[in-house]
């Protein structure tokens, strides 16, 4: 896989990092833990639940994690700290969606700051990456979304604010700013996420130059819609490397698709281009079968309209 080979040249020598990763069992959390653990750190996930993802069950890396639980905003502070400890680095991937303006702010701000507040106390925090929005969504907030979807968005600030801090300056902070994720196996609603595949294929046909073009032009949710979303794995490869970096360069802050894929060395999606080779080899097979069957068809009819007119 081009993604963890990009994370062990770059980082071969990292061993013994303890890295926490807030929201750990998550759909991008997990995935953050299982390349961190290949990058070789000692890893940490924190989550509400503390349990393995179903889809990460049974795998080798896994038992390489401290799995916990704590509840970033129900715990008091003392109860956060025994679990969070004093981690070298951080990766909060903690974000819910919803319609209810308050839980959109606690669960988008207040958990990440009293995350990031705790590992700030453990005392040895030297960097951090945040999971946030990119900026062409969250410049419709005033216009194109619903009253509620604020709260999403001054949530997601108040975080960033809080990551920053936590680490004394924005050089030791990565935010990685997507639009929409997709990956896995499956489909949902809420949140809403698309299989590898078809999200693959999206990401192809939204990175064509015309379309591009075409969203550069466009205002609002229109732009946002042809923006080509970003794969699961370049997401968290982008965290992984950027807590995983102990070269002392600034960190980056990763707005939208292109950038979070540069910056992680995530594939060239192909969803597209498979799925019409894939369509073209089964026409391929469909013509064969029916150079051999069609005409078979046709003579066992004729033989049929033959008898019947005897």
């Amino acid at each position: 896989m081009i993604l963890v080979a990009v994370l062990f040249a770059a980082f071969a020598s990292v061993s013994s990092l303890s890295v926490s990763v807030f929201g750990g069992t998550g759909f991008v959390g997990s995935r953050v833990a299982k390349l961190l653990v290949e990058g070789g750190a000692d890893v940490t996930s924190i989550s509400r639940s503390g349990s393995i993802p179903d889809w990460a069950k049974g795998a080798d890396w896994v038992d390489s994690v401290q799995w916990k639980s704590v509840d970033f905003l129900s715990a008091d502070a003392k109860a956060v700290d025994a679990v969070v400890g004093n981690p070298d680095c951080v990766v909060s991937c903690l974000g819910v969606v919803g319609t209810d303006p308050e839980v959109l702010r606690k669960g988008n701000g207040d958990a990440n700051k009293n995350a990031f507040s705790s590992a700030e106390r453990g005392g040895s925090l030297k960097r951090a990456a945040f999971v946030s929005v990119s900026s062409e969504v969250d410049a419709c907030k005033d216009s194109w979304l619903p009253e509620f979807f604020k709260e999403y968005f001054e949530g997601k600030g108040d975080a960033e604010e809080a990551a920053q801090e936590s680490v004394g300056g924005a050089s030791k902070l990565c935010v990685v700013k997507p639009t929409f994720i997709y990956g896995g196996d499956s489909f949902a609603i809420n949140p809403p996420r698309v299989t590898f595949e078809y999200g693959s294929g999206i990401e192809e046909l939204l990175m064509l130059p015309p379309i591009k073009i075409l969203a550069d032009i466009t205002p609002g949710l229109i732009k946002v819609a042809l923006r080509p979303p970003v794969c699961v794995d370049s997401v968290a490869g982008a965290c992984a490397k950027a807590v995983l970096d102990e070269s002392g360069s600034p960190l980056p802050t990763l707005d939208g698709t292109v950038q979070i894929n540069e910056y992680s060395g995530q594939s060239k999606a192909t969803g597209l281009t498979d799925a019409i080779t894939w369509s073209k080899g089964k026409l391929i097979d469909f013509y064969d079968w029916a150079k051999v069957e069609v005409p078979k068809a046709i003579d066992w009819t004729q033989k049929k309209i033959d008898e019947l007119q005897k």
